[in-house]
């Protein structure tokens, strides 16, 4: 496993909610990661640990092989790939998202 993969790994273990994105939560690069970011808040999480992909190109390609998931953003809940801002916004209008975080964050 080289650095970029240990690192990523360290990251969606060591924190209960992490997404990987583009931009950050106040300035999202994108549509797709800026209705994640409105997926969480709406889901009430307060405090959640967001990774810029676009900062680091190391993670932006490695991301992608650690999920075997092509696109970003990326939702993890205590070390589990959860998915995009698609599988987000259907898991949230089903009220699972919000199930799964509750337990990451209690």
């Amino acid at each position: 496993m080289d650095s970029t993969q240990e690192l990523i790994k360290n990251q969606v273990t060591a924190n209960p909610v992490v997404l990987y994105m583009k931009g950050t939560p106040k300035f999202p690069q994108c549509g797709f990661s800026g209705l994640a970011v409105q997926i969480l808040q709406a889901s009430g999480v307060k405090d959640f640990v967001a990774v810029d992909v676009l900062a680091d190109p190391a993670i932006r390609d490695g991301i992608k092989v650690y999920a075997n998931w092509p696109t970003i953003p990326q939702l993890y809940i205590k070390g589990e790939f959860v998915g995009g801002a698609d599988i987000m916004r259907d898991l949230f209008q089903q009220g699972e998202l919000q199930k799964m975080l509750e337990s990451a964050t209690a």
